[in-house]
């Protein structure tokens, strides 16, 4: 642990669950490093996400963005390419973005998104983009027809989250330039969505932990009903 990680680490009450605000500005409080560090919220679920009726997965966008400038690789041909071109898409085509994929390693972007005929193109690469977690997905809502919609909100901060193998969320909310009130609407909408998808398989208690942490800072629990 570096001495900055220590120093904040004395800052925080470790027995104490903060609600989520006070936790958001002990986070914002004790972030010391140079750049604006983003803020990650850590959640862990009550379900078992080896089970196909238990997982949690979803989107949802943050009413004031991540702060990130997301780049974008839109697979598709014909009037939806220029719907994506049109609409801001960093990067827009078909199989020439895969053989640089496949063979240049190229990956300078962010999200992929793709139209439902283009995913039999896109699925050669499953083995590359699904490790990376680029795989597009109907779920996530990057293989779609309204191309327009989906690049719109991916822009205006659209977030996935889902569960790893340890039942853990981890899904970032912003800033810390953003300050606490914007972080703190932003953490509520992640939570609304993470609690409105709660499977209905799903036994006992849902919410095991709730934890923020920004990108160098410890974590802080949180007291969330």
């Amino acid at each position: 642990m570096g001495k900055k990680y220590v120093d904040a680490l004395k800052k925080i009450d470790r027995t104490k669950q903060y609600d989520m605000g006070e936790a958001i500005q002990t986070a914002i409080d004790v972030a010391s490093a140079k750049f604006d560090e983003t803020l990650e919220l850590h959640v862990k679920l009550g379900v078992d996400g080896r089970k196909a009726d238990q997982q949690v997965r979803g989107v949802v966008v943050l009413p004031n963005g991540t702060g990130k400038t997301v780049r974008v690789l839109v697979i598709a041909k014909g009037a939806k390419a220029d719907e994506a071109t049109a609409a801001g898409a960093d990067f827009v085509g078909a199989e020439e973005y895969i053989e640089k994929m496949q063979k240049e390693n190229w990956f300078g972007f962010d999200v992929l998104v793709t139209t439902p005929d283009m995913m039999g193109l896109v699925g050669r690469l499953g083995k590359i983009l699904g490790p990376k977690g680029l795989m597009p997905n109907p779920k996530s809502g990057t293989v779609t027809m309204d191309i327009a919609k989906t690049l719109h909100d991916i822009k205006a901060g659209k977030v996935e989250y889902r569960l790893d193998k340890q039942s853990i969320i981890h899904v970032i909310f912003g800033k810390k330039s953003f300050g606490k009130d914007k972080l703190l609407e932003n953490a509520t909408a992640v939570m609304d969505a993470i609690i409105k998808a709660k499977p209905a398989a799903a036994k006992g208690t849902y919410l095991k932990s709730v934890a923020i942490a920004t990108t160098m800072g410890p974590g802080i629990k949180v007291a969330y009903k």
